[in-house]
């Protein structure tokens, strides 16, 4: 081998090596203009159709993921359970209607369904008015038991108890547990529109009219307050709304579980014209009841859509969970034991471990990346990118993620810039934690896989940061030096 060519073959090596622990100048710079160290920040860039990556920054480093996580959990389920899986929740009995009445009870048992909202509980109720049936003479019963969870305290992760991303998984989840209200300006008194119909809740407008502009804080100047009542609950909501708001709609889960389903079910069949002789309340399927209507859910692949592309935490644990079912087709009809978070879990590993990914630092808690407990390193989230993109799912994981400057969370980054529908990133975001990873083509239609996660009080301004190593990558040609570590 001649001298020329063996020094060349050293100056690569030595290029690469200092890519490997560097970061891209424009980078750093964005780093460094947002105060945060590059110890607290973890990069992976690598070609999913190379051996090495480009940049490894900190990747062993063990590091909060936030909403990254839902990319572990989603990939899991689309393997596990197959893009088509779908989720069935039943309407049971023991007992035939007679001349309209049905005697005894009603048992509605869930599946864990992330998506089952008002129209699919209408229409379920529908099929039920459709077989002639107008009144229950019993209980309706809610079985939840295809989920074996604690109840969660929902304002302990952030005192914000009732927004709608802090509802617990559920096993007969409706509507997210949610409730949509709709503020608007009235004559210099702000209106109060419940458009979820909720038998039993009757809401209290204290507001006043606020003045000045609407700031992008105006959820936080409404204090809101869920007092019981002999016939029901009052939701109070005092404090102020500025006029310049205009219309605002306002998402709120103020109920528990047992109370926002009876509510909504009363209130929706008695829109359809059926009436109810005992109480909507918790219960279980007796062995020998029948289907008597089902509502199948749309495919998993759907679900995982929204959980990605919105950054939906309570979508993500049904999921989660629904993986900690041995069997879950049989739990439908009761024959297995209910999921619980240690079975997910367990589930999760097993299959990280059957394909090869051994993640000794991973932590997981609940899949959804809404939790400070989570860790996994950047290295690690890497080569799931790599492992997936080997797929047969690829196409339905990489859609599911926001398209750079064209929707979902990343809809309003990087509209103007090279990166700009040229790359799927999932983002995360946590009080000191700003996340994002996917892929990403650069100038010349090669496809990166790109992970980066900032852990540090400053995170929240490291989004220059993110941007500037996505846009990095996108507008990369063939030759090009790798980056240097740059301690300017």
């Amino acid at each position: 081998m001649s001298k020329p060519l063996i020094t060349l073959l050293a100056l690569a090596s030595l290029s690469f090596s200092a890519s490997a622990d560097g970061l891209p100048p424009h980078v750093l710079r964005a780093l460094k203009a947002a105060q945060i160290p590059a110890a607290n920040v973890a990069v992976v860039v690598q070609p999913v159709d190379a051996a090495q990556p480009l940049v490894a920054h900190n990747a062993t480093q063990a590091m909060n993921p936030a909403s990254v996580m839902k990319l572990l959990t989603t990939y899991a389920a689309l393997d596990l359970l197959g893009p088509a899986w779908t989720w069935k929740t039943g309407a049971y009995s023991e007992n035939v209607a007679v001349d309209g009445v049905l005697g005894g009870n009603l048992t509605i048992k869930g599946s864990g369904d992330p998506r089952f909202a008002i129209e699919h509980l209408s229409g379920l109720l529908r099929q039920l008015r459709v077989r002639g049936i107008a009144h229950i003479a019993g209980d309706v019963l809610l079985d939840r038991t295809v989920f074996n969870v604690p109840s969660i305290d929902p304002g302990a992760f952030d005192d914000k108890p009732m927004r709608p991303y802090n509802v617990g998984p559920d096993g007969l989840l409706i509507n997210f547990r949610a409730l949509r209200f709709t503020l608007t300006p009235d004559n210099g008194k702000p209106r109060v529109w419940m458009e979820t119909p909720s038998d039993g809740l009757r809401v209290d407008n204290q507001l006043r009219n606020g003045d000045g502009a609407c700031g992008t804080n105006w959820k936080d100047l409404i204090s809101i307050r869920l007092i019981p009542e002999n016939s029901g609950y009052r939701l109070e909501f005092s404090g102020t709304y500025s006029a310049a708001c205009g219309e605002k709609p306002l998402n709120l889960a103020p109920l528990p579980a047992e109370a926002q389903t009876s509510g909504l079910i009363r209130a929706l069949w008695k829109e359809l014209g059926g009436s109810i002789g005992g109480q909507v309340r918790a219960g279980t399927l007796a062995p020998g009841a029948r289907l008597i209507a089902q509502h199948e859910s749309a495919p998993l692949a759907d679900s995982v859509r929204d959980i990605n592309k919105f950054s939906n935490n309570v979508m993500a644990r049904q999921v989660f969970l629904t993986l900690g079912n041995d069997a879950p087709k049989e739990v439908l009809l009761g024959g297995t034991a209910p999921a619980t978070a240690e079975r997910a879990k367990q589930r999760i590993s097993d299959w990280l471990n059957q394909r090869g990914l051994r993640f000794n630092e991973l932590v997981l808690d609940n899949g959804s990346g809404l939790s400070r407990t989570e860790r996994i390193s950047a290295d690690s989230l890497n080569r799931l990118l790599l492992d997936a993109w080997k797929n047969p799912v690829m196409p339905e994981f990489v859609s599911s993620m926001p398209i750079v400057g064209i929707d979902g969370t990343m809809k309003k980054r990087l509209k103007e810039a090279d990166a700009a529908g040229r790359a799927h990133i999932k983002t995360g975001t946590l009080d000191g934690v700003k996340t994002a990873a996917g892929y990403a083509l650069d100038a010349q239609g090669r496809r990166y896989a790109v992970t980066i996660f900032i852990n540090h009080p400053r995170a929240q301004t490291g989004s220059a940061a993110i941007d500037a190593l996505i846009n990095w990558v996108a507008q990369r040609r063939v030759g090009e030096k790798a980056p240097v570590l740059d301690n300017e």
